[in-house]
């Protein structure tokens, strides 16, 4: 079972290897920078339009941050 922590340690990682920061997308994808960090955290998950957003702008496949690779 993957657990949202794993999600989120994709997330930080896929950030880190972006360039970005949490400001930056979180200004791009119109949500709070707070809301990042609970991402990372694995407290909460994005909503799917979200997440789909986020993997754009990342540039990273959203089954590596599923953990289904």
């Amino acid at each position: 079972m993957i657990k949202s922590e794993q999600i989120g340690e994709r997330i930080a990682e896929a950030i880190r290897q972006s360039g970005l920061t949490q400001t930056a997308i979180a200004k791009e994808l119109n949500i709070s920078q707070s809301t990042i960090a609970h991402y990372i955290k694995g407290d909460i998950l994005p909503a799917l339009d979200t997440f789909a957003n986020l993997c754009k702008l990342l540039d990273v496949d959203t089954n590596y941050i599923l953990c289904q690779q």
